[in-house]
């Protein structure tokens, strides 16, 4: 898929296959791509997470206040990773202990986040974060490479051994693909969801720092339809949306396809609205393919 959209581009865009363009697209990648990491892992135990967003907004909101507060940068950057893990806590619990479905536990949490950020803003940006040590986090380079490119790289193998190489990334999967089984091998469900969502938390505060210190301010706006992207990028990937399938390579290239195609509808002067149209045509393709080989599968089966 990434090579038929990456052939159409180069053929209709003559920019597109600049040295310059290209890396524009990679960094604009970085976000989506951390971000869908988080929802491989909550996808495939059989979840989802629509408070990624709002979570990466008010983790660049509360970093930007710290720091424009006087606070020392390197402890604002720790509050705000312990926010996130802390909003992902609250997830995992309300999923958990309350029993609330996915999807509407983390829509509360989406809403009531986003409008803590509009409350304390008021809807004003909140710039000024033009000190040395956060520049460089959204901004620096490491050799020739933009160092939230490398960061990226290292959250993707950190995450591809959670994922495949620990009792952690196997219960996920289990839980995704029978709950009731997992009970009954003595998986702790309740103690794995959580963990999930913590790390989702984490990554997305993450996220939220690496996106302040590339503005050099906290946008009201920022990680809106976050969610939608890393759902596009995890299920064009290969994850499952019915849970029990992840694949955290193929969601970072997922993430790539998305930023490309955002990149290239820019290229091409296409109007923004209509860049979430497309997107949503790309999730509704993933999911629909994910269906039917799910579907012959079973039938092989």
């Amino acid at each position: 898929m990434y090579l038929v959209v990456f052939i159409g581009l180069s053929i209709a865009c003559p920019n597109f296959l600049k040295f310059s363009n290209i890396m524009i697209g990679i960094r604009q990648a970085v976000y989506t791509a951390i971000v869908a990491f988080a929802m491989t892992f909550v996808i495939s135990l059989g979840g989802i997470d629509l408070s990624v967003g709002s979570t990466v907004g008010i983790s660049g909101m509360v970093l930007a206040a710290m720091i424009l507060g006087g606070y020392n940068i390197y402890l604002a950057i720790g509050v705000v990773i312990l926010l996130g893990a802390f909003i992902g806590l609250v997830n995992g619990l309300l999923v958990t202990k309350l029993r609330i479905a996915y999807f509407i536990a983390t829509l509360g949490t989406m809403s009531i986040l986003r409008g803590l950020i509009y409350v304390y803003t008021k809807g004003i940006p909140l710039y000024g974060l033009k000190y040395p040590e956060i520049q460089f986090v959204g901004q620096g380079y490491i050799g020739v490479v933009p160092f939230p490119i490398i960061l990226t790289l290292i959250i993707l193998l950190v995450c591809y051994y959670l994922f495949y190489k620990t009792k952690f990334g196997r219960y996920t999967v289990s839980i995704g693909s029978n709950e009731d089984a997992a009970k009954l091998v003595g998986i702790n469900v309740d103690k794995i969801k959580i963990l999930v969502f913590m790390l989702s938390g984490v990554l997305c505060a993450i996220v939220g720092v690496i996106l302040a210190s590339r503005s050099e301010a906290a946008v009201p706006e920022a990680g809106n339809a976050y969610e939608m992207d890393a759902i596009a990028a995890t299920v064009i990937g290969g994850t499952s949306m019915s849970g029990g399938k992840g694949n955290m390579v193929g969601t970072a290239f997922g993430a790539i396809l998305m930023a490309t195609i955002k990149n290239g509808l820019s290229l091409l002067n296409v109007n923004t609205f209509w860049h979430q149209v497309v997107i949503g045509i790309f999730i509704l393709f993933a999911v629909a393919l994910d269906g039917y080989a799910s579907t012959r599968a079973a039938r092989n089966g």
